[in-house]
C-alpha cells in the first residue's frame, strides 16, 4: 500500500484552500456588488490568482521563517474552517479559519513572535502596493488591484485578532509595540480599501 508523505499532504492541503478560498472571495464579491465589470467567472479567476500570490505567501512566510530557525514546518488545512468560510461568503462577509503551519522543533517566544508576523507582514505589503496601484489605473486593471488589496486586508486584520490560535496572539506576547504597529497598518489598509 502506497502512503502519502508529508510533503505531498502539505501540497494537497494547500491547494484545496487555495481552491475554497477562491470560490469563497468570489462569491463574496460577486454579492456585495461593486465589480459590475467582472462577471463570477472571472471573479473566480481573479481571485485564484490573488489567492494563490497572497494566501499562499502568507503560509510559506510563516513556513520558511520557521525553518530558518531550524524547525520542521508545514501547512495543514482545517476542513471545518474552509467550509465556514464557503458558507459565510453567501452572506457578504469571510471568517475563515483555514489551516495552519504546524511547527516543530525548538522555538521559543521570540522565534514564534517573528514566525507569526512574517505571514501578516507579507499581506499589508501587497495590500498597500495593490492599493497603491489600484488608485493610478483604471478600469479593469484597477478592480483587479482593488480585489487583490481587498483580500490581502482580509488576511491581515484576520490574522491580527490577538487570540489563540491566530498570529495575533503570538505576535502580541512575544512584543506588544510590533504588534500594536502590525494592527494599525493592516487596520489602515482596511481602511483604504472600504474608503
Amino acid at each position: 500500500m502506497r502512503t502519502i508523505s508529508r510533503t505531498n499532504i502539505e501540497v494537497r492541503d494547500i491547494v484545496i484552500s487555495v481552491l475554497v478560498l477562491s470560490v469563497a472571495f468570489a462569491v463574496m464579491f460577486n454579492n456585495r456588488g461593486g465589480f459590475e465589470d467582472i462577471d463570477i467567472f472571472g471573479l473566480l479567476g481573479i481571485s485564484a490568482a490573488i489567492v494563490c500570490a497572497s494566501f499562499v505567501s502568507h503560509e510559506l512566510a510563516h513556513k520558511f521563517t520557521a525553518q530558518k530557525f531550524g524547525a520542521w514546518a508545514e501547512y495543514r488545512m482545517f476542513p471545518l474552517g474552509l467550509m465556514l468560510a464557503l458558507m459565510m461568503s453567501f452572506l457578504g462577509v469571510i471568517f475563515a479559519a483555514p489551516g495552519v503551519v504546524y511547527i516543530k522543533g525548538y522555538i521559543d517566544e521570540l522565534m514564534n513572535g517573528k514566525i507569526s508576523a512574517a505571514g501578516p507582514a507579507v499581506n499589508i505589503m501587497f495590500g498597500f502596493s495593490a492599493a497603491a496601484a489600484a488608485i493610478i489605473t483604471s478600469g479593469m486593471l484597477s478592480s483587479v488591484f482593488w480585489i487583490t488589496a481587498s483580500i490581502n486586508a482580509f488576511f491581515a486584520v484576520f490574522n491580527m485578532i490577538p487570540v489563540m490560535p491566530f498570529d495575533g496572539a503570538k505576535i502580541y506576547r512575544w512584543n506588544v509595540p510590533v504588534y500594536i504597529f502590525m494592527l494599525a497598518s493592516a487596520i489602515a489598509l482596511l481602511a483604504v480599501v472600504l474608503l
